[in-house]
């Protein structure tokens, strides 16, 4: 094989496999599903060999296509990080990023520390907001970039990292052994809270809603008190909080997608500067270790 493989071509692989549609696809890569489509065909012409089967009305990788994903992946993630390392640095102006007040305490550190030092002239404006709320910001003009959860998939997005969700109560407390169970959560709209919620019910465990807050720290703050039991993505973890398991009694829970929407109505240097650099610096998609689905 003389040719290269065109990077688009698997940034539209990664997609189809991350949201489990062309269509989906088609969003997340702000591209039509027949221009979709006929990158896959070409991408098999260069291979020289079928990367998806069909089943039923859904498609499903072969066995070259799960060999190509973890190239794909790690191509991706590499051409990303060359990009950063050649960045204009005399880019100027400002970029509005959203995301929700836990992935700031966790992620923004990293991010802005990367980000400044390569675009000293930039001014990069923060809002934190639940995940809900931030799709509609985008779709507003509100933000340019958002770092959103998509437990569910409900929406796509360019999902760069997945953790497994878990039950968690304080170590110093036996609050989940309480009848019912007290719950400390997000509000109505939280995807944690709804696999939470729902697996309580498989299973017929009694709960009562104690504490819902949309501020993780609130929940952090009745969890660590022995108040209640909630639920975080495996990097929310602090000291003093416990994981419980099947066998405490709780059920496993879907793994945590986390993934970037970007604005719809214009497309900015900027943004994706900011997107390459939080791709490079938070995605785990290539690591051994990531969470199952």
């Amino acid at each position: 094989m003389s040719a290269l493989i065109d990077v688009d071509q698997l940034r539209t692989f990664i997609a189809i496999v991350e949201t489990g549609s062309f269509t989906k696809a088609a969003d997340v890569v702000h591209k039509t599903q027949s221009a979709v489509s006929m990158q896959m065909k070409r991408l098999e012409e260069r291979l020289d060999r079928p990367i998806f089967a069909r089943d039923g009305r859904a498609s499903k990788l072969t066995e070259d296509g799960e060999r190509l994903l973890d190239y794909a992946r790690r191509i991706v993630k590499l051409n990303v990080e060359a990009l950063a390392a050649f960045n204009d640095a005399g880019l100027t102006g400002r970029v509005r990023l959203g995301l929700p007040d836990d992935y700031a305490d966790r992620y923004l550190p990293e991010i802005m520390a990367r980000f400044s030092r390569a675009y000293p002239g930039v001014e990069l404006t923060i809002l934190c907001e639940p995940s809900v709320e931030l799709f509609g910001r985008i779709d507003s003009n509100q933000l340019d970039l958002a770092i959103v959860t998509d437990c569910e998939s409900s929406r796509p997005s360019e999902t760069f990292r997945r953790e497994r969700l878990l039950w968690i109560t304080s170590a110093r407390h036996s609050t989940h052994t309480e009848q019912p169970l007290p719950l400390a959560l997000g509000r109505a709209s939280c995807g944690w809270r709804r696999a939470a919620i729902e697996a309580l019910d498989t299973i017929g465990r009694p709960y009562r809603l104690l504490y819902s807050s949309v501020n993780v720290g609130a929940v952090s703050a009745a969890v660590l008190a022995g108040l209640a039991v909630s639920v975080f993505p495996e990097s929310a973890l602090r000291p003093g909080m416990r994981v419980l398991n099947p066998g405490d009694g709780f059920p496993a829970l879907p793994a945590c997608r986390v993934g970037l929407i970007r604005n719809p109505h214009e497309s900015l240097a900027l943004a994706d500067a900011l997107a390459e650099h939080i791709i490079s610096s938070l995605d785990n998609l290539s690591d051994s270790s990531r969470a199952a689905e």
